[in-house]
C-alpha cells in the first residue's frame, strides 16, 4: 500500500489563511491607496461626479450590485479575522456588502449623504485617509513584508 502525498494536505489551516489574507491584501490594499487618494485629491468635484452618478438610476443599480458581488466574494473566501491584516480585509467585505444593500435598497439617502459631505471638506478628508492608511498597510502585508512561515 502506497501513501501519496499531496501538497495539498500538507497546508496547515494557518498557512492556507495567510496565503489567502496575503493574496486579498496585494489587491485591496493598493485599491485603498490609490482610490480614497483620488476622492481626497479630486475633493473639490466630488459633489458635481455624486450627482451625475445618481442622476442615473442603472448606473447607482449595477454599482450596487457589483459591490454586493465583491463584498460577498471577500467574505466567501476571506473568512479570516486572525491578525490585523485579516481583520481589515474582512470588515471592508463585510462593510461592502452591508453599503451594497443599503445603496440598491436607498439610493436616495446615499444621494443626501454625499451631497452633505460635499462641503464638509475635513472629516472626508479624515475617513478617507484613514482607508489610505489601511491600504498602505495591507500592501506592504501583501506585497513587500516576508511571508510567514511554520
Amino acid at each position: 500500500m502506497s501513501t501519496t502525498s499531496s501538497t495539498a494536505s500538507l497546508a496547515t489551516p494557518s498557512t492556507t489563511s495567510a496565503a489567502r489574507t496575503r493574496a486579498f491584501a496585494r489587491v485591496i490594499g493598493p485599491w485603498l491607496v490609490i482610490v480614497p487618494a483620488l476622492v481626497m485629491l479630486r475633493e473639490p468635484e466630488m459633489g458635481t461626479i455624486a450627482a451625475a452618478f445618481f442622476s442615473n438610476p442603472a448606473l447607482v443599480w449595477f454599482a450596487g450590485g457589483l459591490m454586493l458581488f465583491g463584498g460577498l466574494l471577500i467574505i466567501a473566501l476571506h473568512p479570516y479575522w486572525s491578525s490585523l491584516a485579516a481583520i481589515i480585509i474582512s470588515a471592508f467585505g463585510w462593510l461592502l456588502v452591508l453599503r451594497a444593500v443599503a445603496v440598491l435598497a436607498m439610493p436616495t439617502m446615499f444621494e443626501h449623504a454625499a451631497t452633505a459631505s460635499a462641503g464638509a471638506a475635513v472629516p472626508v478628508r479624515l475617513i478617507f485617509g484613514l482607508l489610505v492608511v489601511a491600504g498602505v498597510y495591507l500592501t506592504y502585508v501583501g506585497w513587500l513584508a516576508r511571508p510567514a512561515t511554520d
